[in-house]
Order: structure tokens, then C-alpha cells, then sequence
């Protein structure tokens, strides 16, 4: 028996949660009020639990099961980040896309900017451009500034400057990021890879509501490895280098040693 496919809701907003306990009931309240504010009824919103080890997956259920607008996805371990946001993009099934974190730095109110400029620019992408950072230290603010601005010397691809995942994406935009089959996944750098109209929305990132960071030095250590070799042939070409210049010194001790 054949089955109709369900139709394409005008709105999915996407949010991992890793140790999120403290957060997602607001999280919750403030993307429905949002949704509800800008496209009715006819919105998801999808919850990806990446192995948490606090209430955050046992919440999710709870969500999913009184409200048939939340899609609960639950990650078998902790995959990170990027690879937890990945999944819920390819679960997701909306004609545009809102991707949010779930610590609510980014606000879930700026959806109605969001779309309205995305319409109004007939843009693809629409991406979150921070002015100012509230509740971040020094250090995190400086390695961010110079990590993109680095990162801009280093590649062809150009992101923008101060942004992270918070954006909101038509539908064929995610369909081509979806085709992409990188394991160690950039998904700021990949979108602006892809191309189409892309333009910044600025606003002010606001304290996180509840809890810790999730991106302590070392992560953000490895994310910037990640992002630099995936997008650039800089780290390529030294190692390239580095070789033929030690495969010339090796060729001359062993001659020197030869004659010797």
C-alpha cells in the first residue's frame, strides 16, 4: 500500500544538547513561543541528546511525548558537537532550517529577523554575526577573534568573522550540506563553502542560562585543528615541505657518513 509522505513544516529548529538539564525547559518555552510567533503551528523543533549524563535525555522524551512538535533524537554516546548537529539536519524535514544551541546564548527571539531577512535579501543562509559576547572571558574572546581571522589567511573559502552555527538556512542549502560526506565536520566553514546568497544578521550573544561550557581548551583546540586542516592545504604543503627538507639532510649525513 502506497503512503503519502507527510508535508514539509516551514520551520525546523535544530539543537544539540549535551548536559543540558538546566536549560531545555526554557529552551522549550522560548523556541514553541517563537515558532508559534512567526510560523503558527506548522513548525518542528528537533532535540539531539549526545550522550548526556545528566537528565538531559530523560527531558527530551518527556518533551517529545506530550508535544507531537518536538522530534527527540538520542545519540547512543557523546559524538561531539558537530557530528550531534549533523544528525539532527539529516532528521530534520523543514523548507528552512534554524540551527541553535542549546544554552540559549543565542536567542530563539531573533527567528522573526531571521526570516524576515532572509525574504527580504532572498537569501539562502542568514547567519548570526556577534557584536559583543556577554559572560565569556578574555582569553575566549581573543583566541576566538584570532582563530577566524587566521583561519581567513589560511583559505580560500572566507567565513565570516564572529560567528558560530546559530543561522537559519533554506531547504536546498541543508541538501547540499547533507551530500557533503567530511567525517570531521565544520559545519560554520562547510555552509559558507557551499556558496548561495549568505548575509549576517548582528546582535549581541547573551550569558549562558544554565551550567558549564562545553567547549573547554582542548576541545577548542582540536575544533581549530579540525577547521584548519579540513579547509586548507597550508598544513598540507608544510608537512610536504618539512619531509623534502629532511629527506635532503638525511641524503647528506649519509653521505658525509659514506666518505667518512
Amino acid at each position: 500500500m502506497l503512503t503519502t509522505p507527510k508535508p514539509r513544516p516551514k520551520l525546523s529548529v535544530v539543537s544539540p544538547c549535551y548536559n543540558e538539564q538546566g536549560c531545555l525547559d526554557e529552551l522549550y518555552r522560548r523556541v514553541t513561543a517563537a515558532c508559534k510567533a512567526e510560523v503558527g503551528n506548522d513548525y518542528e523543533i528537533v532535540l539531539i541528546d549526545d550522550g548526556s549524563s545528566d537528565g538531559t535525555r530523560s527531558l527530551i522524551k518527556e518533551l517529545s511525548a506530550k508535544d507531537p512538535h518536538v522530534v527527540g533524537v538520542l545519540l547512543s554516546r557523546n559524538h561531539g558537537h558537530q557530528l550531534a548537529l549533523t544528525a539532527g539536519l539529516h532528521i530534520c524535514r523543514g523548507e528552512r532550517i534554524l540551527i541553535i544551541d542549546a544554552d540559549l546564548q543565542d536567542p530563539p527571539e531573533l527567528l522573526g529577523d531571521m526570516l524576515r531577512l532572509m525574504d527580504a535579501e532572498k537569501a539562502d543562509v542568514v547567519y548570526g554575526q556577534r557584536d559583543e559576547r556577554k559572560g565569556e572571558s578574555p582569553f575566549k574572546k581573543v583566541s576566538a577573534l584570532l582563530f577566524y581571522r587566521l583561519l581567513n589567511r589560511l583559505t580560500d573559502t572566507k567565513i565570516p568573522v564572529d560567528t558560530g552555527d546559530f543561522r537559519l538556512m533554506s531547504r536546498r542549502t541543508l541538501d547540499e550540506l547533507n551530500r557533503m560526506p567530511e567525517q570531521h565536520r565544520f559545519i560554520r566553514g562547510m555552509v559558507s563553502w557551499i556558496g548561495f546568497r549568505q548575509v549576517p544578521l548582528h546582535y549581541e550573544r547573551q550569558e549562558r542560562l544554565s551550567g558549564e561550557t562545553k567547549y573547554p581548551f582542548k576541545k577548542m583546540l582540536r575544533f581549530a585543528i579540525d577547521a584548519i586542516s579540513g579547509f586548507s592545504i597550508v598544513p598540507l604543503r608544510f608537512a610536504t615541505y618539512l619531509g623534502f627538507i629532511c629527506s635532503i639532510l638525511g641524503f647528506i649525513f649519509f653521505a658525509y657518513t659514506a666518505y667518512s
